[in-house]
C-alpha cells in the first residue's frame, strides 16, 4: 500500500494522528510545513508525523532544550536543598545551585511553557513506533511527537525552585539577622 488512501485516513482520524507531509508546492514549501505543525499543534493531536527533516530537527531540538531546562531546574534545586541540609553554615554551593534552578525555570516558564510544543516528546521507542501507520510516508526517518500531559513536571520543577529558593532566602536572612 503505497498510496495514501481513505484506510489510512481513517487509520489516522482514529488515532488522533497528524502528518506534515514532505511536499514541495512553491518556494516557501517551509513555511506551509511549519503552518501545518502549528495547526496540528493547536489541535492537541495525540501524535504528530513530521516528515521534513528540517522542520522535525528544530522541532526535535527545541523540545530538547526544553527538556534540558526542566532537567537542570530540577536536579540544581534539589542539589541546592541537599546542599542546604548537608552544610547549613555555608552557602557556597546552595547559593549558585539555588540562582540556576531559578534562572532555569524562569526561562521555561517564560519561553516554553506557553507554547503548545512543550505538551509534546520525540518518541523513539520502536514498540511504538510500529504501530503507527508510517509506511505511507515518504521519509526514511521522520520525528514523530507524542502528546504527554505536562502537569506533573511543571509543578515538579516548581515546587523544588520555590523551596530551594526559599530555603537559600532564609539562610541569607538569617545570616543578616545574626550580623
Amino acid at each position: 500500500m503505497d498510496d495514501y488512501d481513505a484506510s489510512d485516513r481513517d487509520i489516522l482520524n482514529f488515532m488522533n494522528v497528524g502528518i506534515i507531509r514532505e511536499i514541495y508546492d512553491g518556494e516557501n514549501a517551509h513555511e506551509v510545513f511549519e503552518n501545518e505543525l502549528e495547526r496540528a499543534l493547536e489541535a492537541r493531536l495525540s501524535c504528530i508525523v513530521i516528515e521534513p527533516t528540517k522542520l522535525g530537527d528544530e522541532t526535535a531540538r527545541w523540545i530538547s532544550v526544553g527538556n534540558c531546562l526542566h532537567k537542570t531546574a530540577v536536579l540544581s534545586g534539589f542539589g541546592s536543598i541537599l546542599s542546604s541540609i548537608a552544610w547549613p553554615e555555608k552557602m557556597f554551593f546552595s547559593l549558585p545551585l539555588s540562582g540556576v534552578s531559578f534562572f532555569c525555570a524562569g526561562l521555561y516558564a517564560v519561553s516554553w511553557q506557553s507554547d503548545p510544543c512543550c505538551k509534546y516528546q520525540v518518541e523513539t521507542d520502536p514498540r511504538n513506533l510500529e504501530k503507527l501507520p508510517l509506511h505511507t510516508l515518504t521519509s526514511s526517518s521522520p520525528i514523530v511527537l507524542v502528546r504527554k500531559d505536562d502537569t506533573r513536571r511543571i509543578v515538579l520543577h516548581t515546587a523544588i525552585t520555590l523551596i530551594a529558593v526559599a530555603f537559600c532566602a532564609f539562610r541569607i536572612y538569617k545570616s543578616f539577622k545574626t550580623v
